[in-house]
């Protein structure tokens, strides 16, 4: 069987849904194939909540990104009614280094984002529930919080398809090709042509593009852990504690959302994985590292039993910039991903941009193409 679109978009992560959605709003016909499923249990959009904020130091272009996403986020939420954005603020806390918070408070000055600051005092009198040992200043995004990550993709998709897109579960097989393709075989021999081809796999573009993209897309194994709060205790739950990001400690986290606990996540990139064999169970070390984190940064959850685990991926960059660019060679084919572990909140205006890209009308951006992609890893985008 052979069927014929004007795109298809290879994931149904939030880079991939999204762009299927955009796609479908200029009226294309689009196919959305994934090999497990929207948000799918091995995906880097998979899980229950991500951070959605406006501070990036000194890096407006990611600020003002996640401006224009944050307004389509809440207008898709609006529009099919599904509450799966909370509004807790995000609070940023610096220690003796505040270099990036003082960038953070000038960037969103200038890009008209409400946010407080607050000093050591000020800290210690509105949220005393948190251990603030070495911190020295706080700012404070109020109009900021959480996605409810899987659900959230899974909302796109079904948009999408209610909009005319067609949705696959199947694998595809690597294109094949030196200048452009027409088709793409899909797992159940289905022949799929297209116009235009894009490629929104995470952390699997290194295993399908090996030669440009092997060692230019370093997944890495993160671990995420949730502590139960104490019975009757309403102080780790929203309004009382916001969505919080430690910068030296290279930990975030979120307050108690929808009872499933106060979430922990380690942000520093973890060990380089095949996110086809990775062990999806959390490790010890990493359990012990996050208990003594909860003891020193939530001294009245000293002890709290570990309730939900979650082992996911990062598909970073050398420096954190997204890979938003045309295939090399194979001149239909663009490559979308490089999320970074910042990129989810990123989803409504990366499909925008890649729509646009594909059918004209925006301007290349430098920092997501190919060529900027480094093959050795200097982090500089959190």
């Amino acid at each position: 069987m052979t069927t014929r679109f004007d795109v298809a978009v290879i994931g149904a992560g939030v880079f991939g849904a999204w762009t299927a959605w955009h796609l479908g709003q200029r009226g294309k016909r689009v196919l959305l194939v994934d090999a497990y499923g929207p948000a799918n249990a091995r995906a880097s959009s998979a899980g229950e909540s991500r951070i959605i904020r406006m501070g990036y130091g000194a890096d407006e272009l990611y600020t003002r990104w996640s401006q224009k996403s944050l307004v389509q986020w809440k207008e898709f939420f609006a529009a099919t009614r599904q509450n799966l954005f909370h509004e807790t603020g995000v609070l940023w806390l610096a220690g003796k280094e505040d270099t990036r918070l003082r960038e953070t408070a000038d960037t969103l000055r200038r890009c008209g984002v409400p946010f407080e600051e607050f000093s050591r005092a000020e800290l210690d009198r509105r949220y005393p529930q948190i251990g603030l040992d070495g911190i020295t200043r706080g700012l404070l995004e109020p109009k900021s919080g959480v996605l409810m990550a899987r659900r959230a993709v899974a909302a796109v998709v079904d948009e999408a398809v209610r909009g005319g897109v067609e949705y696959r579960v199947a694998q595809i097989a690597e294109p094949i090709g030196t200048a452009a393709i027409n088709a793409v075989v899909a797992s159940s021999g289905e022949r799929i042509e297209a116009e235009a081809f894009v490629f929104a796999c995470g952390a699997w573009l290194g295993k399908l593009f090996p030669e440009i993209l092997g060692s230019r897309i370093f997944p890495s194994r993160q671990e995420v852990f949730f502590f139960g709060v104490p019975a009757g205790d309403a102080r780790y739950a929203p309004p009382a504690l916001p969505t919080w990001l430690f910068q030296e400690d290279e930990i975030y986290g979120m307050p108690d959302l929808e009872s499933r606990g106060l979430k922990i996540a380690l942000d520093r990139h973890g060990e380089r994985v095949d996110p086809d064999t990775q062990s999806r169970l959390a490790s010890a070390e990493g359990a012990d590292e996050a208990r003594r984190f909860v003891a020193q940064r939530f001294p009245g959850m000293r002890g709290a039993p570990i309730v939900e685990t979650r082992v996911c991926q990062y598909e970073n960059t050398w420096n954190g910039d997204f890979l938003i660019d045309r295939h090399p060679q194979i001149e239909n084919v663009w490559l979308v991903g490089g999320g970074s572990g910042h990129g989810f909140k990123h989803g409504p205006a990366v499909g925008e941009y890649v729509a646009g890209r594909i059918f004209g009308g925006v301007t290349e951006e430098a920092r997501f193409s190919l060529a900027s992609k480094e093959t050795v890893q200097r982090r500089a985008v959190f």
